[in-house]
């Protein structure tokens, strides 16, 4: 591995950063997997599914603006002790319900709200960290490390939430509330101040400068709303249940197969853009990759083979890691620090939208037409959003460097 290939991990808090966010995120993960099969299988109804990303999205979105302005005024380390408290707390709270038996969702859908009110302050804060913990020369550098370590998580995660489900439910929610509390921990030990200095401005303007911030710069509007109905189309991931069990007949174990897969091919890609960074014609590589993961989700859906679905998953998860880094390059080094967190809030509504929202869309399409005819729609969806992207964000497609989204 060359120097400049490992630039970013000369920097002790952000390697700590890695490590607090590996062990949040495969957490999250282990529990999306436990979650969905104990929830589907209590009332196989694809609609329940749905409801667990509506519970997840409502909060990120009715807290953005104030969500952001705190990662803006307040210690983000606090902010991310905090959060992830609350969060190793809502797995305690599966935990309990689960030892005790579980017999209905609302107890499940209620823990869950308290995860995605954490879960909508600590996202801006650690979005906005990065930037404070290495120089801005290394920032792609740090990009390209921290969403290879999301991917090793999502690799992870899954599929040992899947051969834990084998032990019971209870296993699984122990796991992810040691492991969230250990993240607590890690932000802890954190040593460079993440405390900026907000503008001393009017409340409505502070919560409102990011949206501004956002729609002044057709570049950005454009990146992270191409993500958001793209992804809010082709969002299959919330089906993979109903999948394992109705359809590729994998169980338990192939659901953290299936819920993995997308995460090898995004690692992999992750990688590569660590040691040959993109340097030129972003915004059309940004639209064709975006296009690329709508033909996967076709293909996912049309598939019957448990190799040839995990093939497209994998292909999937690698055409939405090269749109990550393109999206959250364009923006993090376009945007002042003072204003990090307020932006990095918006565009995590988009990503919420796209992702926890897509889920929700997904459970009712499927419901409405069936799994796999929602899958298809979704998948042509996509394509559909890029060739309207394409003709009406001139700015974006035309977008050369990653620093010259202003």
């Amino acid at each position: 591995m060359t120097a400049a290939a490992r630039a970013a991990l000369g920097y002790r808090d952000f390697r700590l950063f890695l490590a607090l966010r590996f062990c949040a995120n495969i957490a999250q993960l282990i529990q999306i997997v436990a979650v969905g099969w104990q929830v589907y299988d209590l009332t196989r109804r694809p609609q329940d599914l749905g409801y667990v990303g509506l519970v997840l999205f409502l909060p990120q979105i009715l807290l953005a603006l104030v969500s952001g302005a705190v990662a803006d005024h307040f210690d983000r380390r606090r902010i991310a002790m905090l959060c992830l408290g609350l969060e190793a707390l809502s797995s305690a709270m599966l935990l309990a319900l689960s030892w005790r038996g579980l017999t209905a969702v609302a107890p499940v859908y209620l823990a869950l709200t308290l995860f995605g009110v954490a879960r909508s302050f600590l996202g801006p804060a650690l979005q906005s960290v990065v930037p404070l913990l290495v120089r801005r020369e290394d920032f792609p550098n740090a990009v390209a490390w921290n969403s290879t370590v999301w991917q090793m998580a999502v690799i992870g995660g899954p599929a040992l939430g899947g051969f834990l489900y084998a032990l019971g439910p209870v296993a699984v929610y122990g796991l992810t509330t040691l492991l969230l509390l250990g993240s607590a921990l890690a932000a802890l030990l954190l040593r460079t101040s993440l405390k900026t200095r907000g503008a001393d401005d009017a409340m409505i303007d502070r919560l409102t400068a990011g949206i501004r911030f956002i729609l002044a710069r057709p570049v950005i509007l454009g990146a992270i709303s191409l993500d958001l109905f793209a992804v809010l189309f082709g969002g299959a991931t919330a089906l993979l249940p109903i999948f394992a069990r109705d359809i590729l007949h994998v169980g338990p174990w192939g659901l953290g197969l299936l819920r993995s897969a997308p995460a090898v091919g995004a690692a992999l890609c992750g990688l590569l853009l660590a040691h040959r960074p993109l340097r030129r014609r972003a915004g059309l590589v940004l639209l064709l990759c975006v296009a690329g993961f709508g033909l996967a989700t076709i293909l996912f859906g049309l598939s019957r083979s448990m190799p040839l679905s995990l093939a497209a998953l994998a292909a999937l998860g690698g055409f939405d890691m090269i749109s990550v880094y393109v999206r959250q390059n364009l923006v993090q080094l376009s945007t002042p620090d003072a204003m990090r967190g307020r932006v990095s809030a918006v565009s995590m509504v988009f990503v919420g939208a796209s992702n926890e929202l897509g889920e929700f869309e997904s459970g009712m399409t499927a419901a409405w037409f069936g799994t796999v005819p929602a899958v298809l729609l979704g998948g042509l969806g996509t394509l559909a959003v890029v060739a309207l992207w394409t003709w009406r964000f001139k700015a974006l497609r035309r977008a050369d460097r990653l620093d010259e989204a202003g």
